[in-house]
C-alpha cells in the first residue's frame, strides 16, 4: 500500500493505534535516517496490523473510527508517526510524544541530505528547503520553489537536476510499504499482545498491567489519564510510582488478588470505584509511613510492593483504626521492606500475603513473614552493607526520623517539617571520604552504611572533610548528646582514622539496638513475641557498582537535575539491581531511569561511570541501555529523545 494511502487511512479512521501501544519515542536522528532511506529507495520494512471490527476496538486518541474493519497498527508506529508528522506537518490524532522529533526537517537539494533546521547554517542557503512545506504545497509548491531557484543566476544551470530531486522527494508518498495483517475470531487481545511482544522483542515489552489497562480503557477510555493524574499528584509530593504499581493496588482492592488477569472481567464501574478507593488507601498508607516511620520521600521509600497489600487491608478494615492496629501494620511494612520481600517475585509474594491477610489478618501475615525470612530481630551484621543502594540505607533514615536524631550543627531534632533550603537532610560521611581514600580504604569501606548519618545541608557543608577526632569534640562541646543521638560510639579512641574498622563495628552494634528498640515501639506488649528470634545474616556476594568518589556523585546529581529541568523523569541514584528469582541484591547502578526518561514511553537507561564490564553486562541483561559518561547521556536526550539536530 502506498504511503499516501496509509496516511489517508489514518485521517479517515481506517487505521489507528491500539490502546496498549506506548507513545512515540523516536528522536531526530531516526527521523532523518528514515527519510534518507526512503529518498534513496532503500527498504525500511513493512507494517504489521491487526484487522478487527471497529465496533469495540480499543484504540488511542480521540478520532472516530470508520465503520466496519479497521487496521490497528502493531509494528510500524514510529515510522508511520514520523511520516505523518513530516508529510502532514502535524502529529496524528493518536500521537503521544515529542513533536520536536519531526518538526522543521529540511532537505538540501544540492547535497541531498536531511537535517533539522539550524538558523545560522541554513539562513543564507536557498538550497535548504522545508520538507513539510514541500509536501503540504504539493505540485503547486514544487513549482513555486523551482521558479524561485531559477530566478537566481547561480542556480539556474542546475535547475533541471534540482527539480528532479524535489520530485524524487515528493515521490516518497508513492512508495509501497508491505502490510501484513493478522485477523480472525481467535485473535483476542491477549493473543495480539503476545504477537506484539514477539515482534517488538528488541523494544520495551508490554507488561501484564498494560494488557489489563488496555481492556479497562475499552470500556472506560479516561482510565489511563485519570491514573496518570493521580501519579502526577504523588510525584509532586515526592513519590514516583508507575502505572503498573497503581493498577496493582486497584487490583488488590477490587479482587483481593495480585495477578492482573483478575481485572479482565471487571466492569468499568467496578474499576472506577476501586481506583477511587485505592487512591484513598494509598494516600493513607503514605501518610502513615511518612508520619510514623519518617520515610517521607521516594529516595528512602522502600518496599513499595507492600503498599498494594496495605491498600487491601485498609479497604477491608471497618471503622477507625486504633493506634495499636496502625503500628502493627507499619511493623509488618517495615519488616517486609527491610528484608526485601518484594524485590524478587513481587506478584507471588503479594498473593501469599493477601491469602494470609484473608485467612488470619495481620498476625497471619507476620507469621508468614517470619517463616519466610527465619526471624525478625535486627543484628549488627545486617548493617554491613555499603552505598546508598543498600537495603539498610532507608532503615538508617527511618531510625533518624523515628528517634529524632539531632543535627550536629544546630543540635535540633531532625524532624520532617524543618524549613529552609539548608535544612534539607543529606547523607554525611562521618569519616570523610577524602580522608579515608588517603588512608587507602576501599570504596566499600568508605561508603559503608555504618559510616553514614543524616544531617542538614548546612551542617554537612560546614563539616566538610574534617577528621572526626577534631570536629566531634566541637559538636560534643556545643551540643552534648548530639553525637550519641546519631549512634556514635563515645570511646574517643574509635574516632581516629587508624581505628576506623573498630568504629564501624561499634556503631553497627548501636544501630542494631536502636532498630530493635524502634521496631519494638510499634508492637507494645507483643514485641517479645515477634522479635524473639534473630533474622539470618546471609553471606551475600559482593555487590558491584556504586559511586567511586564524591566528584562522581556530584556529577550524577547535577545530571539528574539537568534531566528534570528539561521536564524529564527523575533518575534513581544508586539504583538496585536484584535477582528476580531470589530477591537478592546483584549490583548498584550509578543512576538509572528504569521506566525511561519519559516515563512509560522511552527505554530503560542507566549511566555507569568508570564501572566494570561485568556491571555493564548485568545492566544490559536487565534491559537497560547504558551510557558510560554524563555527556553521552546528554547527547542521547538531545538527539534521540528531544529530536534536536546533530551539530
Amino acid at each position: 500500500m502506498q504511503i499516501s494511502t496509509i496516511l489517508n487511512y489514518i485521517d479517515n479512521g481506517h487505521m489507528a493505534l491500539p490502546e496498549f501501544q506506548r507513545g512515540y519515542v523516536w528522536g531526530g536522528d531516526q527521523v532523518r535516517g528514515l527519510f534518507g532511506s526512503l529518498y534513496r529507495r532503500h527498504p525500511v520494512g513493512g507494517l504489521l496490523v491487526w484487522a478487527t471490527q471497529s465496533e469495540g476496538a480499543q484504540y488511542r486518541g480521540d478520532q472516530e473510527l470508520a465503520p466496519g474493519v479497521v487496521k490497528l497498527l502493531l509494528d510500524g508506529q514510529q515510522r508511520m508517526t514520523s511520516l505523518y508528522g513530516v508529510i502532514r506537518g502535524m502529529p496524528p490524532k493518536f500521537f503521544d510524544g515529542n513533536e520536536k522529533a519531526f518538526t522543521n526537517l529540511h532537505f538540501h537539494i544540492g547535497r541531498e541530505e536531511f537535517q533539522f533546521y539550524q538558523p545560522i547554517a541554513m539562513k543564507d542557503d536557498p538550497l535548504w528547503i522545508d520538507v513539510s512545506a514541500l509536501f503540504k504545497g504539493g505540485n503547486d509548491g514544487l513549482g513555486t520553489m523551482i521558479a524561485a531557484l531559477a530566478a537566481k543566476p547561480e542556480h539556474a544551470p542546475q535547475i533541471g537536476e534540482y527539480a528532479g530531486r524535489l520530485n524524487k522527494l515528493l515521490g516518497i508518498r508513492d512508495i509501497d510499504l508491505h502490510i501484513e495483517e493478522i485477523t480472525g475470531a481467535d485473535m483476542t487481545l491477549d493473543v495480539v499482545v503476545d504477537i506484539f511482544n514477539k515482534v517488538n522483542s528488541g523494544g520495551t515489552k508490554l507488561s501484564k498491567g498494560d494488557l489489563a489497562l488496555a481492556k479497562i480503557c475499552a470500556d472506560w477510555p479516561e482510565a489511563r489519564a485519570e491514573m496518570k493524574t493521580r501519579l502526577s499528584t504523588w510525584k509532586q509530593a515526592g513519590y514516583d510510582f508507575s502505572l503498573d504499581w497503581l493498577l496493582r493496588s486497584v487490583n488488590t482492592v477490587l479482587t483481593g488478588e495480585a495477578k492482573f488477569l483478575h481485572l479482565h472481567e471487571r466492569s468499568a464501574e467496578e474499576v472506577q470505584g476501586a481506583l477511587s478507593r485505592a487512591g484513598k488507601h494509598v494516600e493513607t498508607a503514605l501518610n502513615l509511613i511518612a508520619g510514623r516511620l519518617g520515610l517521607d520521600h521516594d529516595r528512602v521509600f522502600f518496599g513499595r510492593g507492600a503498599v498494594p497489600v496495605m491498600a487491601r487491608y485498609l479497604d477491608q478494615h471497618s471503622g477507625p483504626m486504633s493506634q495499636q492496629e496502625r503500628d502493627k501494620l507499619l511493623f509488618w511494612y517495615a519488616q517486609a521492606a527491610m528484608w526485601g520481600r518484594f524485590s524478587g517475585s513481587t506478584e507471588s509474594f503479594i498473593d501469599a500475603d493477601l491469602e494470609a491477610l484473608s485467612a488470619g489478618g495481620l498476625d497471619r501475615m507476620l507469621d508468614a513473614l517470619r517463616l519466610w525470612h527465619g526471624g525478625l530481630r535486627v543484628e549488627p551484621g545486617h548493617f554491613t552493607g555499603w552505598n546508598m543502594g543498600s537495603r539498610f540505607y532507608p532503615v538508617l533514615y527511618m531510625l533518624t526520623r523515628m528517634a529524632e536524631a539531632r543535627d550536629w550543627g544546630s543540635g535540633l531534632p531532625l524532624k520532617a517539617d524543618m524549613l529552609g533550603k539548608l535544612s534539607k537532610l543529606e547523607v554525611h560521611h562521618i569519616f570523610p571520604k577524602a580522608q579515608l581514600y588517603k588512608a587507602n580504604f576501599s570504596r566499600a569501606d568508605v561508603n559503608a552504611i555504618a559510616n553514614f548519618c543524616f544531617l542538614t545541608k548546612g551542617t554537612n557543608l560546614n563539616i566538610s572533610d574534617e577528621r572526626p577526632e577534631v570536629y566531634f569534640e566541637e559538636i560534643e562541646a556545643n551540643h552534648p548528646g548530639a553525637l550519641a543521638s546519631q549512634w556514635v560510639p563515645i570511646d574517643r579512641n574509635l574516632w581516629r582514622i587508624e581505628n576506623y574498622q573498630d568504629f564501624l563495628a561499634a556503631r553497627r552494634e548501636l544501630l542494631a539496638a536502636e532498630a530493635n528498640k524502634q521496631l519494638a515501639s510499634l508492637l507494645g506488649t507483643e514485641a517479645d513475641r515477634w522479635l524473639a528470634s534473630a533474622a539470618p545474616i546471609l553471606a551475600a556476594p559482593a555487590v558491584i557498582g556504586g559511586f567511586a568518589t564524591e566528584e562522581e556523585e556530584n556529577e550524577l546529581v547535577e545530571l539528574n537535575a539537568w534531566a528534570q529541568d528539561r521536564g524529564l523523569a527523575e533518575g534513581v541514584l544508586a539504583f538496585e539491581l536484584v535477582d528476580e528469582a531470589t530477591g537478592g541484591q546483584q549490583a548498584v547502578l550509578d543512576i538509572a531511569w528504569p521506566n525511561g526518561v519519559r516515563q512509560e514511553l522511552t527505554e530503560a537507561v542507566a549511566v555507569l561511570i568508570d564501572e566494570s564490564a561485568e556491571l555493564m553486562s548485568l545492566a544490559n541483561s536487565a534491559g537497560f541501555r547504558c551510557f558510560t559518561t554524563a555527556e553521552a547521556f546528554r547527547q542521547y536526550v538531545n538527539h534521540e529523545v528531544e529530536g534536536e539536530p546533530v551539530a
